[in-house]
């Protein structure tokens, strides 16, 4: 185990040559060892007694011992305080060791785990322990990866692989990596074990969405970034079996550099007996002072008298010593004052309320057959004291299904169903929904009420067709076709998969996909385009495009994105196209609607050729590489030709708006986090309760402007104005920016019964400060487990059904107390 505490030099980059650990031993890179225990046998004592004495009960009673040792100043014997200290601190130290315990024998459990290693051009099975970084390994499906390895091929074609990374990010949906194609023909051992490519990439990081670096074989060079990355944690799905080069390993993987020091959380209640127990020994102080003056007054001017029968002992010489003696004695006399007895009382106290937490049969879930769970027992009375609750909205308050609803294509919207009298029908009224028994491989759970688009697509619209072909092709999903005619998509995100399937019933049906081509049966026709460049998706770019070449050899990009980033990258010929489409956009997102902006752009091939050479040579650099990958996206992604844009629905959970009027009745101030726009988060508020105050994200980064629609708020001085507006039937009094940190939001929020912020990044969802405001205000989270950590109070997901909502029930491994059924 030494070896997994061992110290290293910090690194500028790190250098893994494949089947050659003499090379990598040089750097001395850490094994795979990992070790999350606190102590061993020689420092358990120490480290135990050390931490034991950070609580001021414990070193208050071992103060008093160091006096009561004192016979001078001693009236009470040292046996009536070292008893019950060492008692505590055997009873602590015991507890803590049994906790130690556990995580020694899961460590082990985890590094004895075994994995295929490639040695010597042999399969050998190891310990996790025992591989190295260089290592080539092999995994077979539905096993964990055992270090941060680098895809090099797989059993699926063109070296993809699918993994789920709910130990990571609490997502169950499968995600898609994929080996260089330059490795991805390695799939024999004896091809893998003369394998002597060297990467050399960023050293380690905890950034798990993020990985730069570069593999040196046969004298070329190949660019490798996170999607060719398998990390630790991940789980191999529906996949026979891969090969992987060990790039990080134990604690340099991305998990363990994620995994830091639990947060220790105190109550109100703690914080409050913390505070009266220091003004209690201040008043023990004062008595013991005046006492000790009054000693060393009556020792002067009366003592002196008696000095023939009461003499004073041998080392007090003078009245003052007389007295000062006195105050230490007084303090060990008057010791019981101080009431440290009252934290072990609140703890026994907490340990059976977290037991009735358990045991209470109107938290049971019946449907998941799961009790409530205290995972916390130190903040239990806080659960009682929520005023102020944080929570995601999407797969925490909706559905995180997502339906394809309407549309808008060349300035017309699709999507509505109108009666006789031109009304638009409820979805009760409304007719049959559209038939796709033209198209044999439309999935039949797909429901559309608009037939005109249909109409559209069958008379063979230009637009109509270029919208759908758009949706085809600009996404990531994998298709699988278990049966003939039966295909099953795999999508990293649910709206992805939406989209697709909308294209799949309109007549655009994704088939297939290779690492270079993409297939697409249009209108029964198959169609294999050349799929020449990705331009990923990301937080900051809030956009995704793909360059294709047609059969007839034109080049064209094609992009999906938010319309806050989209519409401003359009050619200045589609202004009156745009004025529509953003109509519809403001309408969809009133609606409560997702929504997307398609646009698309030809390209020359003089000018792909030049940028192709220019993006490759970007994603070979090794230092600032996203920064300019982003540039040469940014080039290209402009002047493009509006086609249209999409409107998905994620529908609220069953229970959620009443579950938050509930809550505004009790007086809890509720806020919802999203990276919506301004509109679906009004809508979100309409559908659940009134709320009042709106906090926006308006630049993208941490200005915020507040619209304060509650006649208390503070903070109408200094150029607020009067404006008039109008949601939800309030008009708003106040309309200013405000720069708010910390402390200066709660006091806002203080006053307003809750509130929606929109255009939220997920940053920010956690990284601002945690909710302490004045008054012992507790708060609850609900969501993204990274806010989970950094929260005061966190009482699982009170507002859906289950922690997390349908995220998933990986959140509540973050949760203080998991409730299970909706909040009464």
């Amino acid at each position: 185990m030494a070896l997994c505490a061992k110290k290293r030099p910090p690194e500028e980059e790190r250098r893994a040559r494949a089947n050659d650990r003499e090379y990598n031993e040089k750097f001395q890179y850490a094994s795979n060892c990992i070790k999350t225990s606190k102590y061993n046998i020689l420092t358990f004592l120490p480290v135990n007694l050390f931490e034991q004495f950070q609580e001021v009960a414990n070193t208050y009673f071992l103060f008093l011992l160091i006096l009561q040792l004192i016979p001078q100043i001693s009236s009470l014997s040292w046996f009536t305080t070292i008893v019950p200290l060492v008692l505590v601190l055997t009873i602590t130290a015991v507890k803590d060791a049994t906790d130690d315990y556990f995580r020694h024998k899961s460590d082990n459990q985890v590094n004895n785990r075994q994995s295929q290693v490639l040695i010597n051009g042999i399969l050998q099975q190891e310990q996790w322990m025992n591989v190295c970084v260089g290592d080539i390994i092999k995994l077979e499906n539905n096993q964990f990866v055992a270090a941060d390895l680098l895809l090099l091929s797989s059993s699926e074609p063109h070296g993809l692989c699918y993994i789920e990374t709910a130990e990571l990010d609490g997502e169950t949906n499968m995600k898609v990596r994929q080996a260089i194609p330059v490795t991805s023909e390695l799939g024999d051992i004896s091809k893998l074990a003369k394998f002597d490519g060297e990467v050399i990439c960023e050293p380690p990081n905890n950034k798990l969405d993020k990985f730069s670096g570069t593999l040196y074989w046969k004298e070329n060079k190949f660019p490798l970034s996170n999607q060719n990355m398998l990390l630790r944690g991940c789980v191999l799905r529906n996949t026979e079996w891969c090969f992987g080069l060990v790039i990080f390993a134990g604690p340099d993987t991305k998990l363990m550099q994620n995994s830091g020091r639990t947060k220790f959380k105190r109550t109100s209640i703690d914080r409050l007996m913390n505070t009266l127990v220091l003004w209690i020994f201040g008043f023990l102080v004062c008595m013991g002072v005046i006492l000790a003056i009054g000693n060393a007054i009556w020792e002067h001017e009366v003592g002196m008298r008696f000095q023939v029968y009461l003499p004073w002992d041998e080392a007090v010489d003078s009245a003052f010593f007389s007295g000062f003696l006195s105050f230490w004695s007084y303090i060990i006399i008057l010791n019981t004052v101080v009431p440290i007895s009252l934290y072990v009382s609140v703890e026994v106290i907490r340990l059976g309320h977290s037991y009735f937490i358990n045991w209470d049969k109107k938290m049971f879930c019946m449907k998941k057959r799961t009790p409530a769970e205290a995972r916390t027992t130190t903040l239990n009375e806080e659960l009682g004291q929520v005023e102020y609750i944080f929570s995601d909205k999407t797969g925490t308050l909706t559905q995180n299904i997502m339906v394809f609803n309407k549309c808008s294509i060349n300035g017309r919207s699709y999507g509505d169903v109108f009666d006789v009298l031109g009304h638009k029908a409820e979805l009760g009224e409304r007719p049959e929904p559209v038939d796709f028994s033209f198209n044999p491989l439309a999935d039949k759970k797909f429901l559309f009420w608009d037939p005109s688009l249909l109409e559209a697509v069958k008379i063979g619209d230009p637009h109509t067709h270029e919208f759908f072909r758009l949706l085809s092709l600009c996404h990531t999903v994998m298709s699988e076709e278990k049966n003939e005619g039966e295909l099953y998509y795999k999508a990293q995100s649910p709206d992805e998969g939406a989209l697709v399937t909308a294209a799949r019933n309109f007549g655009f049906v994704f088939r297939s996909r290779t690492p270079k081509t993409i297939t697409v049966h249009e209108m029964g026709t198959a169609i294999t385009y050349q799929l020449l460049a990705i331009l990923d998706f990301n937080n900051i770019r809030k956009r995704m495009s793909v360059i294709v070449r047609n059969p007839e050899g034109k080049i064209r990009l094609y992009c999906k994105g938010a319309d806050t980033i989209l519409l401003d990258r359009l050619h200045h010929s589609t202004q009156e196209l745009l004025s529509t489409t953003t109509d519809h956009l403001n309408e969809y997102a009133g609606e409560g609607l997702r929504t997307l902006v398609l646009a698309y752009k030809d390209l020359d091939e003089e000018y792909y050729e030049e940028w192709a050479e220019r993006r490759l040579q970007a994603s070979l650099a090794q230092d600032s590489r996203e920064d300019r990958l982003a540039s040469i996206y940014e080039e290209v992604e402009n002047n493009m030709m509006l086609l249209g844009a999409t409107a998905i629905e994620d529908k609220l959970q069953q229970g959620v708006p009443e579950t938050i009027a509930l809550l505004t009745l009790a007086n809890i101030k509720i806020w919802v986090l999203t990276g919506d726009k301004q509109a679906p988060a009004f809508s979100l508020g309409r559908d659940g309760c009134e709320h009042r105050l709106f906090l926006q994200d308006a630049d993208g980064r941490h200005d915020r402007g507040v619209h304060s629609h509650w006649p208390y708020c503070p903070g109408g001085a200094g150029g607020a104005q009067e404006s008039p507006g109008e949601d939800d039937g309030f008009i708003p009094l106040r309309r200013q920016r405000l720069h708010l940190p910390g402390e200066a939001f709660f006091f806002q929020a203080n006053f307003c019964p809750g509130g929606r912020c929109w255009g939220v990044r997920p940053g920010h969802q956690w990284s601002q400060p945690g909710p302490r405001t004045g008054g012992g205000h507790g708060a609850g989270v609900s969501g993204d487990s990274m806010c989970l950590q950094s929260c005061h109070l966190l009482p699982g997901d009170p507002l859906a059904e289950g922690p997390g909502g349908r995220t998933g029930q990986e959140v509540q491994e973050g949760c203080d107390a998991c409730h299970w059924r909706r909040s009464q």
